[in-house]
């Protein structure tokens, strides 16, 4: 059976997740390093094996998924909405600790070794479960008073939940949620009593935060922080990983200083996770960093057409 007929889609797409994927073990086994080495653990070795096995996994379940016809979600979106719940309300009473950082927006799966962000498999049935019911009804004539219990109770529960120990992924999750009503033409007036709802929200609940921190564990301090610091940027504490970062690029240069050869990822605690890009762009140049991005940005375009 030849690889077309077991992958389906975009052939384009496939070709830019592959060369994308292959390219990820060599900042990986490079960035690795820090965590063997630096920080103390195995070898770069085993950290490669374990992204291989990610990957595998991933494409296994990339087939898989397109295998199921896309009508099938609407009912597969009901049945794991609770699922999701579940898993956000679990994810938050634990307090996971990664690398001596709290890290209470992941769960860990002790027999294969791996962790996983609950909200990322949240964000997706969120939004399926939202595309499912707006499928259902005439947007145009719904009243606002029968969308509350079905559609906006489920998006206030998951929001809530991931917002004090993740704010991008819960503002980035709510933003595409109303991007989607807009679009499929949810009445512009019932949109704009959530939006005031949930900035008055907000506003009222960062007060809260700093008045009683320590009623707050998680990660609300982190971005209460950052908020604080990127208004002053005096914060030299805060911006050590920002000033390693770009002082990784600039010693990268236009070419990079070769494949293992970087010298900043023994100084940046995140070098093989959030700041990757840093080590990439030194270890293979400003211009081939350039090249990433525009090869993530193809991968945008294709997804959009």
């Amino acid at each position: 059976m030849s690889l077309s007929k077991i992958i389906n889609g975009d052939k384009v797409l496939l070709v830019i997740v592959m060369l994308l994927a292959i390219f990820s073990f060599l900042p990986v086994f490079s960035a690795s390093s820090n965590l063997s080495y630096g920080i103390g653990g195995s070898s770069p070795l085993v950290y490669l094996i374990k992204h291989f096995i990610i990957l595998l996994f991933g494409f296994i379940l990339m087939i898989t998924i397109q295998k199921i016809p896309f009508k099938n979600y609407r009912w597969i979106s009901i049945l794991l909405l609770p699922i999701g719940l579940f898993l956000l309300i679990y994810t938050a009473s634990q307090g996971t600790m990664i690398s001596g950082a709290n890290a209470s927006r992941w769960i860990n799966i002790p027999i294969i070794g791996v962790s996983f962000q609950s909200s990322s498999l949240a964000s997706i049935i969120l939004l399926t479960y939202v595309a499912h019911y707006l499928a259902k009804y005439d947007l145009k004539k719904i009243e606002f008073s029968k969308t509350v219990v079905p559609l906006w109770a489920p998006i206030f529960i998951y929001i809530f939940l991931i917002l004090p120990s993740n704010f991008s992924t819960a503002a980035l999750l709510f933003l595409s949620i109303i991007l989607t009503l807009f679009v499929s033409g949810y009445p512009f007036r019932h949109l704009f009593k959530i939006v005031a709802f949930l900035v008055v929200f907000f506003m009222f609940f960062l007060t809260i935060v700093k008045e009683h921190p320590d009623k707050f564990p998680n990660r609300v301090d982190t971005w209460v922080s950052r908020i604080e610091n990127f208004k002053s940027a005096k914060n030299i504490d805060a911006n050590y990983q920002i000033e390693k970062a770009k002082a990784a690029i600039i010693n990268g240069g236009l070419f990079g200083v070769g494949v293992g050869k970087s010298v900043m990822k023994y100084k940046l605690p995140q070098s093989s996770s959030d700041f990757i890009f840093a080590i990439i762009v030194e270890e293979f140049g400003v211009i081939f960093g350039g090249l990433l991005i525009i090869l993530y940005l193809l991968m945008l375009f294709r997804v959009l057409v």
